[in-house]
């Protein structure tokens, strides 16, 4: 799967606030970074189990998080953009069965 650049600001379910977590995107209304999430699923871990070590998440952002990574248009963020962060899209061709069937990603063409 090719890899480029996502504008986390046009993805609802995050948010960077100065002073937050450094401004790193987060899950709105959490200290969650977006980061962390796809770190654990690059090692393995399922939406289930980042629910299970992460108190207070919504599992529907989590997902909605998941899925503009995938879906979401690969795209330069503007100069002078929120926190200023540059985001390369995860590597998905190796995502837990349960996330990438979440997604009908089982059967993605090259």
């Amino acid at each position: 799967m090719a890899t480029g650049t996502l504008d986390w600001s046009q993805c609802p379910a995050v948010e960077s606030v100065p002073g937050k977590v450094g401004g790193a995107w987060v899950l709105r209304g959490t200290r969650m970074p977006v980061a962390a999430i796809f770190e654990n699923i690059e090692a393995g871990a399922t939406i289930d189990n980042i629910m299970e070590w992460f108190d207070g998440l919504d599992r529907e952002q989590v997902k909605a998080v998941i899925e503009f990574a995938v879906r979401g248009p690969a795209q330069p963020r503007a100069p002078g953009s929120m926190a200023g962060e540059i985001w390369t899209t995860p590597d998905f061709d190796n995502l837990p069965d349960d996330i990438a069937e979440a997604f009908g990603l089982k059967e993605l063409p090259s």
